[in-house]
């Protein structure tokens, strides 16, 4: 018997699935996942560098300064007749708006025909922010914000740089400028500004018109003693900073400072260690370059001439990731204001942060009694 032919015409046996398409498919649906826990997981993208029209910017700004001081003739400043006094420049440095402008506007008090010709003010707000930074008023009006900012990034040169802005503009718009102040968003005052007047230019030990001859220091923190400064001293990369500082010479401080204008000028002059402090970090964990350019310049040119502590309390007993301590409304009382006041050195702080925005009413309802009440 003749068996069929079916069974020979029957189709050759399917090949197995290919392991690549289930793989294919469970990545497409991954994606998704993996596009929203990336910025969560992996760590922020460097800022980018300084521009180089931005560094132009900045030179021309710096030499007209530089120019301009070296050219002044203090005997025809305003220093003369009409205001026989020097004055506080106030810097403000911020990426966010004054929250605390009432504060400070009572602060200020412009109403008080025997201050108001003694502080001038400066902010320098970074153009970038969305929404954007606006000026609130009062003596905070629009131009005391100053054209040439440009935006800031944390841990990095252009903190320095910001700084830098605020100085050489103080020293070109008002020769009176005698002390130079840098204030953030988040900082508060502790005293009245006639207390912080007084006490700075030492008005109770000196008549009026000895205080434009009297040499005074800056007050800015310099520490070489840190557990960390090895760290930040290589933060670049090792041996990235020599010759121009050499580890011993290597310092580190509060951002916050007063400066003289002698050394505002300096600051404003130098080339030779901000091309080294401007140059990107390999570790930005160890990298504020504007906590160690302003003690390491000053101390290098004039340690003589600095206090060595800053005058703004900042409480790093619970930092976090690089911040400071935040306080809120709920620690916000008339014994924190003395416990912020005190200081183991020779004068005490003016200035405390970091303070959240909502600290404002707090502050607000204690502002007579306790903060200005010297």
């Amino acid at each position: 018997m003749m068996t069929s032919s079916s069974s020979s015409s029957s189709s050759p046996p399917h090949p197995p699935p290919s392991p690549l398409i289930p793989a294919t498919i469970l990545l497409l649906l991954c994606l998704p996942t993996l596009f929203y826990l990336a910025p969560h997981i992996l760590p922020p993208p460097p800022p980018p560098p300084i521009s180089f029209p931005d560094e132009l910017q900045d030179l021309s700004l710096f030499r007209r300064a530089t120019a301009a001081e070296t050219h002044r003739n203090p005997s025809k400043s305003r220093l003369g007749s009409t205001n026989s006094k020097p004055k506080i420049a106030f810097l403000f440095l911020t990426n966010s708006n004054l929250h605390f402008y009432p504060l400070w506007e009572q602060f200020f008090n412009p109403n008080n025909r025997s201050s108001r010709h003694l502080y001038t003010i400066y902010v320098h707000a970074d153009p970038t922010v969305n929404p954007k930074i606006t000026a609130p008023g009062g003596v905070f009006s629009d131009d005391r914000f100053i054209t040439t900012a440009k935006k800031t990034h944390r841990g990095t040169a252009t903190l320095i740089a910001a700084a830098r802005r605020l100085l050489a503009t103080a020293i070109l718009d008002d020769p009176a400028n005698q002390f130079f102040t840098l204030i953030s968003q988040h900082c508060v005052p502790l005293h009245s500004f006639s207390y912080f007047y007084d006490t700075l230019f030492e008005v109770k030990q000196h008549q009026v018109a000895e205080l434009r001859g009297l040499k005074y220091k800056s007050f800015i923190e310099i520490v070489k003693d840190d557990p960390y400064i090895w760290d930040r001293y290589n933060a670049r990369g090792k041996n990235v900073m020599v010759p121009e500082v050499p580890f011993d010479r290597f310092r580190m401080g509060s951002q916050f400072f007063t400066l003289t204008r002698k050394h505002a000028v300096l600051v404003v002059k130098d080339r030779r260690l901000w091309k080294k402090f401007r140059l990107d970090c390999l570790k930005p964990n160890s990298c504020y370059p504007e906590e160690h350019y302003f003690p390491t310049l000053l101390s290098m040119e004039d340690p003589d001439g600095c206090s060595g502590f800053t005058l703004t309390r900042v409480n790093w007993t619970d930092s976090v990731d690089g911040h400071p301590h935040t306080y809120y409304p709920n620690e916000v009382s008339k014994e924190l204001i003395y416990e912020l006041r005190r200081s183991n050195h020779t004068m005490e702080y003016m200035f405390g942060r970091k303070f959240s925005p909502d600290c404002l009413q707090p502050l607000m309802d204690m502002a007579d009694e306790v903060i200005f009440r010297d």
